[in-house]
């Protein structure tokens, strides 16, 4: 499998994981210690599997790391939500997670479809030949400039 850092979804997970880190870093309540450190594990917890799982040996099993990413993702949402209802982070910092998570969520659900891991017996939830070119644009990362 070739080398994760080049999957725009990892870059834009990492991104987010930092963002979150420096939302974390603002939380200074003690009471909040334990929500701080699960919202720091869950938003780290995505571009670690999504690495983990490139490295994998078939599609199967990248799919199923791209699995767990997801769930890390819904689980940072969920702890978001309550981190702004606790008044822990400010309204823009959460807004402005919430949109990070989702748009990562969507890239790991379109990166998921276009590997075309399906039990047997179900049908392929992409065509093959779209499976190709979404997967490809999914897996090269941003556009190079010309001449680089």
């Amino acid at each position: 499998m070739s080398d994760f850092k080049k999957l725009l979804v990892w870059q834009k997970a990492l991104a987010l994981a930092l963002n979150v880190d420096r939302v974390c870093k603002k939380i200074r309540n003690a009471q909040y210690a334990s929500l701080r450190n699960q919202l720091f594990r869950a938003a780290t917890s995505i571009p670690a599997n999504i690495a983990e799982g490139r490295r994998q040996e078939s599609d199967k099993e990248f799919a199923r790391f791209l699995r767990y990413a997801l769930n890390s993702s819904s689980e940072l949402e969920s702890h978001l939500i309550l981190a702004r209802g606790c008044e822990a982070i400010s309204d823009g910092d959460f807004r402005s997670l919430v949109s990070q998570t989702i748009r990562v969520r969507k890239m790991l659900y379109a990166l998921l479809r276009s590997l075309v891991v399906n039990e047997p017996g179900t049908p392929s939830p992409v065509p093959v030949r779209a499976h190709k070119t979404a997967r490809t644009k999914l897996l090269a990362g941003p556009p190079k400039a010309p001449g680089r």
